[in-house]
């Protein structure tokens, strides 16, 4: 299955990569031509001039192929410099400057044509000072606005760069790790004191033991085991209530009054049997009286 093709073609996908978003349609097909054509024309050029190597040297079929080789080397360069011009985004003065310098270069060139081979290097009345000169005014200003407009262009991805920049560093420090955020945490707490129901942090003595103090010891783990179950939502809020403190647990006896009469007797008949108890031992006079006592009721 062939590759989906990119729907403005192959061209703005390289514009789009390399340079940004086009502006223009039409500076992207006109740039991307000159730069195109510039290469394709210093290719032509060199094959003519090694074509030309092959005939004898000031000869006419010499000149004939050695001419045309010159004149499109000598354009090949400003159309070059031009397209690049006009695919970067620069400002208008500086593709008019590059537009004038290569028009320099074009009468420079065709200069060359109509003084090439009688009036050229020493031969008739040698023009080459003068087109020479005149080639490297217009190349100087192609190069100028060429330079100007990279520079321009360097300078606007730089800006959107730092633009970028700040962006980039928050998903930087969204990606942060279970250790980080438990180092933070532990570094920001390590200061504050906590407090739970209106109790404040207080310094306590912990106890150390050694292993084998406990080697010869056995608990019963079974033995008094109290299993505490939740009664409920509104009994746990209440339990929390009475931790913090702001309400008190009211303990309601369940037993009548009869029942606790019955233990308040129980109570003082104990009370008057150890008191009846310490008297025998002391010995005292009332010994006797005290056994009559015992006596007369335990009959009855």
């Amino acid at each position: 299955m062939p590759a989906e093709q990119p729907a403005d073609g192959y061209l703005f996908d390289i514009y789009r990569r390399y340079i940004g978003e086009p502006e223009d349609r039409t500076d992207v097909y006109v740039g991307f031509s000159l730069f195109l054509g510039g290469i394709g024309l210093a290719i032509v050029a060199l094959l003519l001039f090694v074509w030309s190597g092959t005939f004898e040297t000031r000869s006419a079929s010499y000149i004939a192929w050695v001419q045309p080789a010159y004149a499109l080397v000598m354009i090949s360069l400003p159309v070059f410099m031009l397209g690049v011009v006009v695919l970067l985004p620069s400002e208008r003065r500086m593709l008019y400057t590059s537009i004038a310098g290569v028009a320099i270069t074009v009468g420079a060139i065709i200069g060359f044509i109509g003084a090439y081979p009688d009036d050229w290097n020493g031969y008739g009345n040698d023009y080459t000072v003068e087109v020479v000169a005149t080639y490297a005014v217009g190349l100087a200003g192609i190069t100028a606005s060429t330079g100007a407009a990279l520079i321009a262009h360097y300078l606007d991805m730089a800006q959107q760069v730092r633009t970028v920049d700040p962006d980039d560093e928050t998903d930087e420090e969204d990606e942060l790790t279970d250790a980080d955020i438990r180092s933070d945490i532990d570094e920001a707490m390590e200061d504050v004191e906590l407090s739970w129901g209106g109790v404040e942090k207080t310094e306590h003595k912990r106890l150390s033991f050694s292993e084998d103090e406990f080697d010869a010891v056995s608990v019963n783990t079974d033995a008094g085991t109290k299993t505490a179950r939740s009664t409920g939502v509104d009994a746990q809020v209440a339990g929390l209530k009475g931790l913090k403190g702001g309400e008190t647990k009211t303990t309601t006896s369940q037993s009548t009054v009869d029942d606790q009469t019955a233990k308040l007797k129980e109570l003082r008949e104990q009370q008057q049997a150890e008191e009846l108890a310490t008297a025998e031992d002391d010995g005292s006079p009332l010994s006797g009286l005290l056994d009559r006592v015992r006596e007369l009721f335990g009959r009855k």
